[in-house]
């Protein structure tokens, strides 16, 4: 909870110079942190459906190394479909939609981009919705263990778009490993 506040504290005060330098004062100033917070998502989530959707189909098994434990291409865009969904079902107040399905062993690139956009979109839903003020409910959120435990709104939103740029950093190295441009890499 401590790490939470400080993190809460640390983007109330990164937030406010972002919307005022993106001269997008009206809007965003009402609600600073839930700009900022559907922004970040956007960007992560736009960049990991781009590299899903140029990976090749055949590279979607690649893992570095020979490590069985360390996740294929195809399993970190399955891992993020579940996520998305268990963060964003938890900061919605609802259940998990895709509870009952694990998209890490999806092997197909159709099926696998399919599941992961599935979720992105579930995930909008929330970002499009959200304000600063809701961001500090109570919720009950997934514990690692599958328990439900209090929560803030803030902390799934967060931890969703951070646990997003976290796996986009493994597929950037998987796409330069495969002597590909990641989408962040790519001229605008």
């Amino acid at each position: 909870m401590k790490r939470v506040v400080l993190g809460v504290l640390l983007c109330c005060f990164v937030c406010r110079p972002a919307v005022a330098q993106s001269g997008q004062e009206g809007a965003a100033s009402k609600d600073p942190l839930s700009a900022w917070l559907r922004r970040d998502f956007q960007h992560s989530r736009n960049f990991i459906a781009k590299a899903a959707e140029i990976m090749p189909e055949g590279s979607y098994g690649m893992r570095p190394g020979l490590q069985p434990e360390v996740r294929t291409f195809g399993q970190i865009v399955g891992h993020l479909a579940n996520f998305n969904y268990l963060l964003c079902s938890d900061a919605k107040a609802e259940k998990n939609p895709a509870a009952d399905q694990d998209f890490e062993k999806l092997t197909s690139k159709a099926e696998l981009i399919k599941a992961v956009n599935a979720a992105f979109s579930y995930c909008d839903g929330v970002y499009a919705s959200i304000t600063d003020s809701m961001l500090m409910n109570s919720i009950m959120a997934t514990a690692d263990d599958g328990k439900k435990v209090p929560a803030l709104r803030i902390s799934r939103l967060i931890i969703n778009t951070s646990h997003n740029q976290e796996h986009y950093g493994n597929i950037v190295t998987y796409m330069r490993i495969k002597g590909m441009v990641p989408p962040s890499s790519m001229a605008q």
